[in-house]
């Protein structure tokens, strides 16, 4: 026995347990009877050495050792218990005395080293280490909790619905969790699936019961709010409201739309900049109305079809919802025999400023504007045209049934002054039933003018009667000054000036063109470049660069007429065109109207025009199959 005895060091010789201050106190190990829920609840033992100093545990080895750690009992392997924080201490000289107290973490180290030495060291890694799920920072959530003191939603026990949408399992670790969490009393996974269903079906429950006072209040409150960020808010308190059990819900359709809808009017109150707008788009909130708004679009009206639509355009412009529009064209289509002149304009004028495709149903809302024309007003006459142009959609039924509704001069008016304008359309629409004309009588101010003559020269309808009234009054504007400094005067003198040459060129036997006078003004003021700065893209450089190689005598951007040709061989005549993703829509890859209309008229003063798509361009593997395809579209014209 004494053999025994004397085989442990003398410090850690047994004697009864008794609280003594002067005496070390036994390091309290974890094993296995001491389970992790156990562990959960006890604050954490800190132990002192004879000095007072605590106890310095040795550095935690790299995410490879983890497993090390764990087999030792030193790190929690299933991830429930935060990892404790030490400090770095310099080691007492009894350290190691201590260390030699502890003869069951010895016996584990050689027990470790055995498995080590006969190479199952993989083995007991996959059997112990569990990965763990990354513990979320919910300081900053509930800090914003407290200040805004908003209502949450009940998602199944997770504190917010980011951490809930956002959580990951990993395989190894589900099956042990999910015992664990029906010896909780239910499965987490299920009841949070259950939960978001909950969530969805809550909000996107449309029709039953309602109350109108509530809606009216909402409503109401998204329209005294004066910021986008306002009118988000309210909206998003709804629906946290709603998600928490609020019934009836106030979010209806019309709600919905109105939200959209406000949020797209205050962003144009105060000219909000593009990145601003799609930075506010990508928000959680944001993109969750969205959501909502294309699941109650089949329940709204028309006017809520167009509100959206509309909304949808100025928020997100040509580089967001693509999916959300082609819903919103679906959707159209089945009620475009319920849209007024404006939802017509609305809709019609949202597609074409996304430069988005929609054949199908700009063929009905054309069929749909030929029935209403007589209910137009000027400016959706002149949004409607700019927006068939601009997707160069074609639009017969429109050009037909404004040819018979205006064909006396005296139907259409114009006004220089916007004050006058506003002034004669209330005139218009006071006297037109007492005019004597069949049909009614338009004020169209000088923009609108040039909008709807830019229309008609893309679609190549200037023989139309309507296009000639409208022509005929650009004669009083011959004594206006166009200034270069301006971006309308020059959008309005290029637009004129484009239908002017178009006039010349195509349809010289109408004898429309301007007179020498106003043509110098407007020439002069459409081929400025203070708001038409050539911009030379990476594709035009590439394509150019290879240009070289083919051994032809090229010229750089060449002009015609007041076009500038991207590159031209002016002996042979070729134009060639280097189109990049503005020329095209974002969804069909058709050419958009401008880009019709400048091959058009460049064909039309004697050249080869050959288009080249960065489509296409994309496809090609390497310079070989680059300079291949250039030679190969250019064969045509060259021989």
């Amino acid at each position: 026995m004494e053999g025994v005895l004397s085989s442990f060091p003398h410090q850690n010789c047994f004697r009864p347990f008794s609280v003594n201050p002067n005496m070390p106190p036994f390091t309290i190990l974890r094993s296995g009877f001491f389970t992790q829920k156990l562990q959960r609840h006890y604050p954490p033992i800190t132990h002192n050495n004879i000095n007072g100093d605590a106890l310095v545990k040795p550095e935690e080895e790299s995410d490879d050792g983890d497993w090390e750690l764990e087999f030792l009992g030193e790190l929690d392997p299933l991830g429930f218990q935060a990892p404790k924080k030490t400090k770095k201490k310099l080691k007492s000289r009894l350290l190691k005395d201590t260390e030699d107290m502890d003869w069951c973490v010895r016996a584990r180290k050689v027990a470790l080293k055995s498995i080590e030495a006969r190479g199952l060291t993989p083995k007991m890694e996959d059997l112990i280490t569990v990965k763990k799920k990354k513990n979320k920072n919910k300081k900053k959530a509930q800090k914003l909790n407290k200040k805004t003191q908003k209502i949450e939603p009940d998602f199944g026990g997770y504190d917010s619905e980011e951490e809930l949408l956002d959580t990951d399992f990993v395989d190894d670790g589900f099956d042990l969790r999910r015992e664990v969490s029906m010896l909780a009393g239910g499965t987490l996974h299920e009841k949070r699936e259950r939960t978001m269903e909950d969530f969805v079906h809550k909000l996107s429950q449309f029709s039953g019961p309602s109350d109108r006072r509530k809606e009216i209040n909402l409503n109401k409150e998204m329209i005294e709010a004066q910021t986008a960020e306002q009118v988000l808010e309210v909206t998003a308190d709804t629906v946290m409201a709603v998600a928490k059990g609020l019934s009836p819900s106030p979010l209806t359709p019309l709600n919905i739309a109105t939200a959209l809808h406000r949020i797209a009017k205050n962003m144009e109150k105060v000219s909000m900049m593009e990145t601003h707008r799609l930075a506010f788009a990508r928000k959680r909130e944001m993109s969750m109305l969205v959501g909502l708004a294309m699941t109650a679009l089949p329940e709204c009206s028309a006017q809520g079809i167009s509100n959206i639509s509309w909304a949808l355009s100025k928020i997100g412009g040509e580089l967001l919802y693509l999916s959300e529009m082609d819903r919103v064209a679906e959707v159209a289509l089945t009620k475009v025999g319920e849209f007024n002149s404006q939802n017509v304009a609305n809709v019609a004028g949202a597609f074409a400023s996304m430069k988005h495709s929609a054949p199908a149903l700009f063929s009905e809302l054309s069929k749909r504007a030929s029935d209403i024309v007589h209910t137009f007003q000027e400016q959706e006459i002149a949004q409607v045209l700019w927006a068939f142009a601009s997707l160069f959609e074609p639009a017969e039924p429109l050009f037909e049934s404004l040819d018979n509704v205006f064909r006396d001069a005296s139907q259409v008016r114009c006004c220089l002054n916007k004050d006058k304008l506003e002034r004669n359309e209330e005139i218009s629409a006071e006297n037109s039933g007492d005019s004597g004309l069949d049909g009614p009588v338009l004020s169209f101010s000088r923009d609108q003018l040039g909008s709807i003559t830019w229309s008609y020269a893309v679609l190549g309808q200037m023989d139309r009667s309507f296009f000639s009234l409208m022509w005929r009054t650009l004669t009083h504007f011959e004594g206006q000054r166009i200034s270069e400094q301006y971006r309308e005067d020059i959008m309005f003198a290029s637009q004129v000036h484009l239908a002017n040459q178009c006039l010349k060129l195509e349809y010289p036997h109408l004898q429309l063109s301007l007179g020498k006078k106003l043509e110098e003004k407007i020439a002069r003021g459409g081929k400025t470049k203070r708001f038409n700065q050539k911009v030379t893209s990476s594709f035009q450089k590439e394509v150019g660069r290879l240009l070289v190689s083919t051994g032809l005598d090229w010229v750089r951007e060449y002009d015609v007429d007041g076009y500038t040709v991207d590159a031209v061989l002016v002996d042979k005549k070729v134009a060639l065109e280097i189109d990049g993703p503005t020329h095209f829509s974002r969804n069909s890859l058709l050419p958009l109207g401008h880009t019709m209309v400048k091959r058009r008229y460049i064909t039309a003063v004697g050249w080869k025009v050959v288009s080249l798509s960065h489509q296409e361009w994309e496809e090609l593997q390497g310079e070989f199959e680059q300079l291949e395809h250039l030679r190969k579209i250019l064969k045509d014209c060259l021989d």
